[in-house]
């Protein structure tokens, strides 16, 4: 705290004493705010931010609570008025000194997709990194992206993988290309649980636990793999089947990941192929029927549905065709590295440098990079080995790692990083950067060419995945395994799919310019076949996503009946409408809640059965400490009840009793993978509540209704993500007249997201630093 700070006008500090001290003093502190101590330094950005909540909360009339005395329209003006100028002046004071945004490191994405751009490769660079700091709900806010001496010495690491990789390490990996009979799934001991054919190949019927990795194929080394599959639903009753495909060691502590789910028609072998990265040397396959009963060991009687496998055929790493791989020439040119010289590598530096740095580089900046080089050539170690100090000082320069950008407006090449890293993740391409050169690039209309250029292109998918992935917290969605004795229909496909229908709703709105007000409520949503049975919606096959049409019957539409949503807004347990009423709050509204204060316990739900929620949060919502945000959120919340953990529709709560075998419980029974399982019910979901402004409603269909009737509120909560997100910085006091005129113009245009986002780019803080 600045004690040289100028002390608050008399009329100012007699306001906060008389209206604000008694709940935000040493010992209330409501919603961690002290004000008794908070001091007019407005040139420190947390103070500024701190008297910008108080701003806002006096602007909006949410405080004073409305349950307090009321300041006079007068009195509230005059603080208004003060408080106004002098943010106003102080924050535009600091950013036209410092600029808005600290210095921000790449995060780990985007460096990931930078160093697959600029080198040509495809290499989890991800994992070798620490995790990133966040702030804001964003992972690209400067001040939560620290450089600690752990994370230069990872980046070290991960620049010598990258390397290796673009340069072609070592001897040429061994190429194979192999086709596996079916029987080769099969482990020696296990000859009851499949069943052989005529034409060689087996049927295959566990879901569960079944032994049919690939286990004479070893991967030769990492890399991608063209894999072919001849498959047929086998007993299906004429319907396709599904199967799915895992790669990796499946040794004891071995790491695996799924390659995908493919579908099949039935007695029809059908040839399916991928193209997919085994990430270790030695990995192999393993394939597994999807939806059927999970173990047998009869299949010679078995008369259920599976899937028949004919053969697989396994032809890979398809880098190694070529080698060295085509990525070394684009590093290098025709530079040998065994008689290489001095003049070679400078070349070579003076090629790379200004692609890394995303903008041109003098002699005097690639000058100690050379010296590098020289020195080590100097001391006779070989050229190859010299010139990747070079290259790799250049991946670990701070030039690499952050955003260069001066106070004031961005250039033209600081303008090209902020979109490319807004829409790509990843550095500006040649397109960007030429018209950087030309100076082309911050005119409006060259601006929104390439707005519209990026949007279109296959990168703008890591937009989609990376935005929806933090601001719906659909990152999370690993976070919980639902309780297999509650939710037995949970599966792997189901999770797969949910993720999938969030990105290609916002990838419909995005590419169609439809309004964001369809993240509140839509007229449809993008399923497939095992989506739509999870939503109880008829007419979808496939494993395929599209549009399909809502009824009203089918209590669907926006993203807050995205069964994503509502997964990664649960516990896999059981659900909180304090939590979810949070996130909708936060993340549908741009109306964060505070956290609780340390002192108040949580609300463990009962999952017995044997007290409502409603009942439990009733203390909460009568205690005086606690009201206010309860208030807020547990409407919302409630209004989210009618779904459950992993987003189906439910009208009663699923209970694990005490005593399962006490007179009086009801039951539901599900077929899961052709067995029948039984879920005992509890109390009926009770989603009618009242908002904090009196307003009724009585279920979600109504809520919609209600958050509607303020469609600029709901515009400004995703500007405002958005903003966070584009920039890397959080919002300050200057940054309300411009979200209110990226609004006002996304109104003009009926809301729609991909306009929503032409405006951001085109606002005045999204191009200053």
């Amino acid at each position: 705290m600045d004690v040289t700070a100028a002390p608050l006008p008399a009329p100012t500090k007699a306001f906060l004493q008389k209206h604000c001290f008694e709940c935000h003093d040493a010992d209330t502190q409501k919603g961690k705010v002290r004000l008794d101590t908070l001091v007019a330094d407005y040139a420190s950005p947390a103070t500024a931010e701190t008297w910008g909540k108080v701003f806002a909360q006096l602007e909006k009339r949410e405080m004073p609570p409305k349950k307090k005395p009321q300041p006079s329209d007068a009195e509230r003006q005059a603080v208004l008025d003060w408080l106004g100028r002098e943010l106003r002046v102080a924050v535009a004071a600091r950013q036209q000194a410092e600029g808005r945004v600290a210095l921000r490191r790449l995060n780990r994405l985007e460096y990931q997709h930078t160093m697959h751009d600029l080198l040509g490769i495809e290499v989890n660079l991800v994992e070798l990194l620490p995790e990133d700091g966040a702030a804001h709900g964003f992972d690209k806010v400067s001040t939560a992206l620290t450089l600690s001496p752990v994370q230069v010495e990872k980046y070290l690491e991960a620049a010598d993988v990258a390397l290796d990789a673009a340069i072609g390490i070592g001897p040429q990996p061994t190429f194979v290309q192999q086709r596996f009979a079916a029987t080769n799934l099969l482990a020696n001991w296990d000859g009851k649980s499949h069943r052989p054919l005529p034409d060689g190949g087996i049927a295959l019927f566990n879901s569960g636990y079944s032994p049919t990795e690939l286990r004479k194929f070893r991967s030769p080394a990492p890399g991608r793999y063209r894999i072919r599959i001849s498959a047929s639903g086998f007993q299906t009753d004429g319907k396709p089947a599904t199967f799915r495909v895992y790669g990796g060691n499946f040794n004891v502590g071995g790491k695996t990941k799924l390659l995908g789910h493919f579908e099949v028609p039935a007695d029809k072998p059908t040839v399916v192929e991928m193209v997919e990265r085994l990430d270790g040397r030695g990995d192999t396959l393993k394939v597994m029927s999807y939806g059927t009963i999970p173990w047998q060991n009869k299949a010679e009687e078995y008369t259920g549905p599976g899937f028949a496998i004919q053969w697989l055929e396994v032809e890979g790493p398809l880098e190694a065709k070529e080698w060295p791989p085509a990525t070394r020439r684009q590093l290098l040119g025709e530079v040998d590295l065994e008689r290489g010289t001095f003049a070679d590598a400078e070349r070579v530096l003076k090629q790379f440098a200004p692609r890394a740095f995303r903008r041109p580089v003098s002699d005097a900046d690639l000058a100690p990079y050379l010296t590098l080089v020289r020195e080590r050539l100097d001391k006779g170690v070989k050229f190859g080995d010299a010139l990747r100090v070079g290259l790799k000082a250049i991946l670990v320069s701070p030039r690499f790692l952050m955003l260069d950008e001066q106070p004031g407006k961005l250039d033209g090449y600081a303008l090209a990083a902020r979109l490319s890293y807004f829409l790509w993740s990843s550095a500006p391409d040649a397109e960007l950067l030429s018209l950087a050169a030309k100076g082309d690039l911050t005119k409006p209309a060259v601006l929104r060419t390439q707005t519209e250029r990026l949007l279109k292109h296959p990168k703008a998918q890591a937009f989609t995945e990376d935005f929806t992935g933090q601001w719906l917290a659909l990152r999370n969605i690993e976070f919980t395994t639902p309780d297999t004795r509650l939710y037995p229909e949970f599966d792997e496909l189901l999770q797969v799919s949910m993720l999938q229908e969030t990105h290609a709703f916002f990838d419909e709105l995005l590419t169609r310019d439809l309004s964001l007000l369809n993240f509140v409520e839509s007229d449809f949503a993008m399923l497939n076949a095992r989506l739509a049975k999870h939503y109880g919606i008829p007419g979808v096959s496939g494993l395929d996503v599209r549009r399909v049409a809502l009824k009203p019957e089918w209590r669907r539409g926006g993203v807050m009946t995205h069964a994503s949503v509502l997964k990664v807004s649960a516990n896999g347990t059981t659900t909180s409408p304090i939590i979810r009423g949070a996130w909708l709050a936060d993340r549908i509204l741009g109306k964060p809640v505070p956290p609780p204060p340390p002192n108040v316990p949580a609300v463990e739900p009962d999952i017995r059965g044997a007290k409502n929620i409603r009942d439990q949060l009733a203390k909460h919502r009568e205690s005086e400490n606690c009201a206010g945000c309860h208030a807020k959120m547990d409407p919302l919340g409630f209004a989210l009840e009618s779904y459950d953990v992993i987003g189906g529709w439910r009208e009663r709560y699923r209970i694990s009793p005490a005593n399962p075998g006490q007179r009086g419980i009801e039951w539901l029974t599900l077929t899961v993978n052709e067995r029948g399982q039984r879920i005992a019910l509890g109390p009926k979901v009770e989603p009618a509540d009242t908002l904090a402004d009196g307003r009724k409603f009585r279920d979600l269909a109504e809520l919609k209704k209600l958050l509607l009737a303020e469609p600029d509120a709901i515009a400004r909560g995703l500007a405002e993500k958005l903003l966070i997100y584009a920039t890397g910085h959080g919002l300050e006091f200057t940054d309300e007249a411009v979200l209110t005129e990226i609004v006002r113009k996304a109104r003009a245009q009926k809301y729609g997201l991909r306009a929503l986002i032409h405006e951001v780019v085109a606002s005045p803080t999204f191009q200053s630093k």
